[in-house]
């Protein structure tokens, strides 16, 4: 009963991460760390090496299990999971007839995680400053010169789970960001919505299976790189996350597509414009006569930004009374 009840509170844990996780600029590791869950959550990660291979297929699934810390890391998955199979069809809404304010929402929430992760770089030196600006022009880079449309394939899906995941366990850095980045962000949350209410077809869990085969394969083979990366070169990994975040702030900007503020105050143009996009010129005609949102925009934002600021605090706070609880023990 007692350890049923503790997985019971690991899922729990899951669900806020999951819920997290479907915001771009709120990271589930950050809710992760806050939860207490954090070191468990790298370590059975960590965990899952050669001798894991071996035990599972020599047939020891008892050991394999315990090897992984199965028992907290299915528990904590499936939170992760109804967390985003509830949420998905609210962000499909929010996408597709409130654009302006939910895209300045995640502008709020990303530019707050950026200024956070900049917080901690104390003494800045010149080295610093190049490495905030190549970060920045990567972000700019990245998300100008990339297509606004990326490959649907599944060799692309499988390469977005793989690095969205890597994001999703570090403290301060959102997955979902970064498949925003990858033109990924709206197409995974359709997908998902559509399952869930019934209207997926064959492809839709396909293609949602081949992004949880790259999530997997990516969590294996690129945390641990991850981790020692920001334990050698933390300072600077920092910096150019933190660059990259601020340069990619170009591909949230709420009214950076004109087509979706359309077809969102004209849904009879949705259709058409979902199919091939919206022609130019169409978008140029009613561009004139749509409501731009621009007060809503800005408390949308600030709301945002508050939400990470709030979030930040809470850490901040739990980690100092840790702390102190450590030192009462020694």
């Amino acid at each position: 009963m007692k350890n049923l009840l503790k997985y019971l509170f690991v899922t729990v844990k899951g669900i806020c991460m999951g819920a997290a996780d479907v915001i771009p600029g709120v990271s589930g590791g950050t809710i992760a760390f806050m939860t207490g869950i954090y070191e468990e959550l790298v370590g059975s990660i960590n965990s899952i090496n050669g001798t894991t291979v071996k035990l599972l297929f020599t047939g020891k699934f008892g050991q394999f299990w315990r090897h992984i810390n199965g028992n907290f890391l299915f528990s904590l998955i499936a939170g992760i999971l109804i967390s985003i199979l509830s949420l998905a069809k609210l962000m499909q809404y929010l996408l597709d007839y409130q654009p302006v304010q939910t895209w300045a929402f995640f502008f709020g929430l990303i530019v707050a995680s950026s200024i956070f992760i900049l917080r901690g770089i104390k003494a800045w030196k010149f080295k610093d400053f190049v490495m905030l600006v190549f970060g920045i022009v990567l972000g700019v880079v990245v998300c100008t010169l990339s297509p606004t449309e990326t490959p649907d394939g599944l060799w692309f899906i499988l390469i977005c789970g793989a690095i969205a995941i890597c994001a999703m366990i570090l403290p301060g850095i959102s997955g979902s960001f970064i498949l925003l980045v990858l033109g990924k962000y709206k197409y995974m949350m359709d997908i998902i919505a559509d399952i869930v209410s019934g209207k997926g077809n064959l492809m839709d869990f396909v293609t949602v299976i081949v992004f949880v085969i790259g999530a997997a394969a990516g969590i294996i083979a690129f945390s641990k790189f991850l981790h020692w990366l920001l334990k050698h070169y933390h300072r600077e990994t920092l910096l150019v996350m933190a660059g990259f975040i601020i340069g990619s702030l170009v591909k949230v900007w709420p009214w950076s597509n004109m087509s979706t503020v359309v077809m969102s105050q004209y849904p009879e143009l949705m259709a058409a414009g979902r199919e091939g996009g919206l022609a130019p010129e169409i978008v140029e005609q009613y561009s004139s006569m749509v409501d731009m949102h621009i007060g809503g925009a800005v408390l949308f934002a600030l709301l945002g930004l508050a939400l990470v600021v709030g979030i930040e605090m809470a850490s901040s706070l739990i980690a100092r009374h840790r702390g102190q609880k450590d030192t009462e023990e020694a």
